[in-house]
């Protein structure tokens, strides 16, 4: 287990981490705009259902070998942008599964979410270079504290993604009766995707 000093190293860094605006915050922020608030909180769960299934594959050692693999970090890389390339497509398209239809849709929206998240390697490779800083193995089963580590900065990332979805979501109700806000909500929420989908397939490992 970290020490006194690591869990408060563990924390703040986590707690940064989860503040900087990187591409799950986006995301919601994208869906949120568009859906209003019920589409954004459905999106912060499958992003943090996600984010949970990378912290599980790193504490086993899949994520590793993703890692180790280029191919494997590749193909991942490029199958996650193009389902984002894909999502904004849609919503350019004004396709109601992918913008607004909440009623409709709301298992689909988690689904989006988990594999917007699950299909992107950055978020693999980021536990695997974090955790292991503060992972003993003489003192605590090594697999044990990654799953621990991991939930609580994953739970720190959704306590902001949360507050996004809401701020977003209450801007959204408010402008929903501007003749043109549908529009700017497709083009953001597209516009978003897409550059979400570029950035993924030009990272490198």
């Amino acid at each position: 287990m970290p020490t006194a000093n690591e869990w408060l190293l563990f924390l703040g860094a986590s707690a940064l981490f989860a503040v900087l605006p990187g591409p799950g915050v986006l995301y919601v922020l994208a869906r949120s705009l568009s859906g209003g608030r019920a589409v954004g909180m459905r999106s912060v769960l499958g992003n943090g259902l996600g984010a949970l299934m990378h912290v599980a594959a790193a504490a086993v050692g899949l994520s590793a070998l993703l890692a180790a693999s280029a191919p494997a970090f590749t193909v991942v890389k490029y199958l996650g942008a193009a389902y984002l390339v894909y999502l904004g497509i849609r919503a350019l398209r004004g396709s109601d599964e992918v913008v607004a239809d909440v009623e409709a849709h709301n298992r689909s929206v988690v689904v989006q979410g988990f594999l917007s998240e699950v299909l992107n390697p950055k978020t693999a490779l980021f536990f695997l270079a974090f955790l292991p800083h503060f992972v003993h193995p003489e003192t605590a089963p090594a697999p044990l504290v990654f799953l621990l580590l991991g939930a609580i900065a994953v739970a720190m990332a959704v306590t902001v993604d949360v507050l996004v979805a809401l701020g977003a979501g209450a801007i959204s109700a408010k402008l929903a009766a501007m003749p043109r806000w549908r529009l700017w909500q497709r083009l953001a929420t597209g516009l978003t995707m897409i550059g979400l989908g570029g950035a993924l397939a030009t990272a490198e490992r």
